[in-house]
């Protein structure tokens, strides 16, 4: 059974960071893609980053390219976001979720079939 635990939301003003962190049950950052994807109230959940085990392949939506960092510690089993710059767009709840190491599309909630219980990032202006 993979378990999946987010940390590290909260409020911050815009422009401010936050790290989000995803802490997986063993071996999973190792054998499984992890997203991270968010759901603001009454809008459609979306795709933020992704990365496939080992780190090989990533995944961004084009509303956080070069604001957004994943990065992954196999050690630790676990997958962090890096969030800089941020905007009151970025309101969300934030969920990591694991899927199989085959993923083709990273950014598709589909893919994936475990799923945290989330973390609210609120950025205010």
């Amino acid at each position: 059974q993979v378990q999946l635990v987010e940390s590290g939301g909260g409020s911050v003003q815009a422009g401010g960071s936050l790290r989000l962190s995803c802490a997986a049950s063993r071996n999973t950052v190792l054998t499984r893609c992890i997203g991270w994807f968010r759901q603001a109230p009454g809008k459609e959940r979306e795709g933020v980053a992704a990365i496939s085990p080992g780190g090989g392949r990533t995944f961004y939506a084009g509303s956080v390219k070069g604001r957004f960092t994943i990065s992954q510690d196999n050690a630790k089993n676990t997958v962090y976001l890096q969030m800089n710059s941020l905007k009151p767009e970025d309101t969300a709840m934030y969920y990591c979720a694991a899927g199989p190491p085959w993923v083709s599309n990273l950014g598709v909630s589909d893919e994936y079939n475990y799923w945290g219980q989330g973390t609210q990032v609120t950025v205010s202006s």
